[in-house]
């Protein structure tokens, strides 16, 4: 505006002096008029910055600082409304007695002390903390998220919870989270598989909750997801071992009655030939033996049996038969101890465990003494298939 007015005489310089004379004057105007802003800037901007500071001493405590007056009446608004507050805050200080330094380094201390407090616990824990809203979406993720799933928490934030997880696992996981709104109730220990940003699929263990507004709302979910899959690979394999040694189990009962009614015929219709059992016993020359009690604990041994485990017979003598047998459990064998009390005697096939860790299969003849009310084990030696490994 006030170049263009300053044009009008300029065009009159012109008519009258010529065009160089009123280059000149143009010259001279803009010198005047930019000396003019710096001056303007300067009285509006000196004010803003001396505020400014004063703000910034305010902040760390100190109330003693004098509030300078400006030629701009916005401003000096501004500095009366903060030395009302000034005035406020140190009659609430006098009062309460607390200490400025108290107050204002605690307050500028305190968002930098609950950051690393919270990077702290979230190092600690195995697996990362996050939050979602209330459709799975992460609005939050922690810095470790990197360590088990390759992604920064910037990757994470904005993207779904169910997109990193196995196709059957965020069907069954969505379901899980909608129970939790309508029960209210956390989640706790819900397995899933998540994929890595490599490929590699990792199993995590989720406890969250879901959090709402003061109008019961859901607002989303929080929770933290821990690292299981060392865990989980060994329980699956324990669990395939198990139902391997079941089915074992099975096949060696099943061999076992075939063996003792067909191969030895060791039972009668009216019960135990105990005669004919020991003579087939002695010619085959099976002397690995002890002797144990009702409760299946090792009384006394014989050098085979001791050389057949391994054990020393110190070892032997403080053992129960389920220690070195890795088939039968203690309610199994109670339950053949007890037919062998009733009937003189009961033969049956299982596997033992050596001091080595290795093992063998052996057909065990247990024989009760009824005069010292305990039991005799006459232990054959079988050859352990090649494709079962105990």
């Amino acid at each position: 505006m006030c170049l263009s007015v300053s044009t009008i005489p300029i065009g009159l310089i012109v008519g009258i002096q010529g065009f160089n004379a009123s280059i000149l004057f143009l010259i001279i105007i803009f010198i005047v008029t930019f000396c003019f802003s710096l001056l303007i800037s300067h009285l509006i901007t000196l004010p803003i910055i001396n505020l400014t500071k004063n703000l910034d001493s305010i902040s760390k405590g100190k109330l003693d600082v004098k509030l300078e007056k400006s030629e701009i009446q916005e401003i000096n608004n501004l500095t009366n409304s903060l030395n009302r507050i000034m005035a406020s805050l140190k009659l609430a200080i006098h009062k309460v007695g607390v200490k400025k330094r108290e107050i204002f380094e605690d307050v500028l201390n305190v968002n930098d002390t609950f950051n690393e407090k919270q990077d702290n616990i979230f190092s600690s824990i195995l697996g990362w903390a996050w939050e979602t809203d209330s459709n799975g979406v992460y609005t939050f993720c922690s810095a470790n998220v990197y360590d088990y799933l390759g992604y920064l928490s910037d990757e994470i934030v904005g993207k779904n919870i169910f997109d990193f997880m196995l196709q059957d696992d965020a069907k069954k996981s969505r379901k899980t989270f909608n129970e939790t709104l309508t029960n209210k109730e956390p989640i706790k220990n819900l397995d899933n598989w998540n994929i890595h940003k490599n490929g590699k699929k990792i199993c995590v263990q989720t406890n969250a909750f879901a959090f709402f507004d003061e109008s019961g709302n859901i607002q989303g979910f929080r929770g933290i997801n821990t690292d299981i899959t060392d865990q989980k690979i060994a329980q699956d394999k324990i669990n395939d071992l198990n139902n391997e040694l079941s089915c074992l189990k099975n096949e060696i009962n099943k061999l076992s009655n075939e063996v003792i009614k067909d191969e030895n015929n060791l039972l009668e219709p009216n019960g135990i030939n105990l005669e004919k059992l020991n003579e087939k016993w002695i010619e085959q020359d099976f002397d690995s033996s002890f002797v144990f009690d009702i409760d299946a604990n090792i009384l006394d041994c014989n050098k085979n049996i001791l050389k057949k485990l391994g054990y020393s017979k110190k070892e032997m003598l403080s053992f129960n038969m389920v220690d070195f047998d890795a088939l039968e459990t203690k309610k199994e064998l109670t339950e053949k101890i007890n037919i062998a009390k009733k009937n003189g005697a009961y033969s049956f096939k299982t596997i033992y465990r050596k001091k080595d860790g290795s093992t063998i299969l052996v057909f065990e003849n247990l024989q009760y003494n009824k005069n010292k009310n305990n039991f005799k084990c006459i232990v054959r030696e079988d050859k352990l298939p090649k494709k079962i490994q105990l």
